[in-house]
């Protein structure tokens, strides 16, 4: 491997013509199975950046992650999707549960985890989630963490609220003390960043935020009941909609450095992974806020204007580049944000928000397009490491909260396949 890990490095990559609106998934006999140079246009910063990320174990991206799965069926019934869930989580269980950690890019993998326990009944998963909060004694990162540090607590909050007895047994509710006593902590506090500044206005100063924080502050609500806390996230989450939601275009910018910046094309930035945090956080969010709750309809409305803006953008393989309004210039499909954008979609129709006459083909096209990423072991690619935008990434590249995104989409997609009415656990 040379040091800047493949200025001409090439990988396997399944691309199709770029035009926006195509209606059909190419078949895979049609799709163009040459190398491509993907990282030849990196910087020696973003290079450097997959560098930090692999040596962290966040996961890889080999130059052949050899050859994609051909078991796998994109047709959405139960077992379809049980078995490319299956495949992915087996994969990334078995090679990363010696490397948690209780980082956003970890804890992100835990609530897929979860979701895929439940959704498969398989308590494989969910026993891995108890091992590593309790290798981490159910603490956080961070003193008075930011919504990254904060993540971690879905899970310690969703394996708590699994058992309907836990507020009277003191084992259980040792899993989220520590987190609480943060919280109120938090609450207690002045409402500031962590590391103020004037890219840093306001708590939740960055689009990935949603995700990460508004999911654990309704789920502290539903394990006590303390409305407290739902105060808290309705303020701050319209605090970060107002700075960052674009009222035009029914999108997230990253933060508020990315509001006047632009694609090669000349069209705003939006940073698919960034939609998809959004979304996913919506729908984190929903899950646990009280239907009487008056925010509730402001959550809602903004998920079904942002659902009209991702389908259109999305490419004929079904999926979407990192770039979402400017897709020919990244020739790899970008997963995790596809995987997030699904789940919202997925979501959204079994909850009978969206219309399931305009989004199940939007869903199922990129279904379809996600198992083309699936490599025979299990691994997912086309994950484009950490950052804040658009970037090079090698086809093969994976890491750990891409494979979370993909198994929440996995849980939502299997859902449209249940019959009518079928419900499952909050999480």
């Amino acid at each position: 491997m040379t040091v800047w890990r493949g200025v001409v490095a090439a990988g396997l990559v399944w691309s199709v013509a770029l035009q926006v609106g195509a209606q059909s998934i190419p078949s895979p006999t049609a799709v163009d199975t040459a190398r491509a140079a993907s990282l030849s246009g990196a910087t020696a910063a973003q290079l450097a950046g997959i560098a930090k990320d692999n040596s962290r174990h966040f996961g890889d991206d080999p130059e052949d992650g050899g050859p994609i799965a051909k078991d796998l069926s994109p047709k959405i019934t139960a077992v379809n999707v049980d078995k490319a869930m299956r495949k992915v989580a087996d994969w990334q269980l078995a090679r990363s549960e010696q490397y948690f950690d209780r980082i956003w890019t970890w804890s992100v993998l835990y609530s897929g985890f979860m979701a895929s326990s439940d959704s498969l009944g398989d308590a494989k998963y969910r026993d891995a989630m108890e091992r590593m909060g309790k290798k981490f004694d159910w603490q956080l990162r961070s003193h008075l963490p930011d919504a990254d540090d904060q993540s971690v607590g879905q899970t310690y909050l969703e394996l708590y609220l699994q058992n309907k007895s836990a507020a009277s047994d003191p084992q259980k509710t040792a899993m989220i003390a520590p987190l609480k006593a943060e919280m109120d902590d938090l609450l207690a506090g002045p409402r500031v960043a962590k590391n103020p500044g004037p890219a840093r206005p306001i708590v939740w100063w960055w689009c990935d935020a949603l995700f990460m924080g508004p999911g654990v502050w309704t789920r502290m609500y539903a394990a006590t009941g303390d409305k407290k806390y739902l105060t808290y996230m309705n303020e701050e989450f319209k605090k970060t909609s107002d700075l960052l939601y674009s009222k035009e275009d029914h999108l997230y910018a990253r933060d508020i450095t990315y509001l006047t910046k632009t694609e090669k094309n000349g069209k705003k930035m939006y940073w698919s992974r960034g939609v998809g945090w959004v979304m996913g956080g919506l729908v984190r969010t929903l899950q646990h806020l009280p239907k009487d709750d008056p925010s509730r309809l402001f959550y809602e409305a903004q998920l079904k204007e942002m659902a009209v803006a991702v389908a259109k953008s999305q490419g004929p393989d079904g999926l979407w580049r990192a770039g979402m309004l400017d897709p020919a210039s990244y020739s790899v499909a970008e997963v995790s944000g596809s995987a997030l954008m699904t789940y919202g979609l997925a979501w959204g129709v079994n909850e009978g928000l969206l219309d399931a006459k305009v989004y199940r083909p939007v869903i199922e096209k990129a279904w379809a397009g996600m198992l083309q990423h699936i490599y025979a072991d299990g691994r997912l690619g086309g994950v484009q490491q950490t950052g804040a935008e658009p970037a090079p990434f090698r086809p093969t590249a994976s890491y750990t909260y891409g494979v979370g995104g993909f198994l929440l989409a996995a849980t939502e997609v299997k859902r449209l396949a249940a019959p009518a009415g079928h419900k499952v656990a909050k999480r």
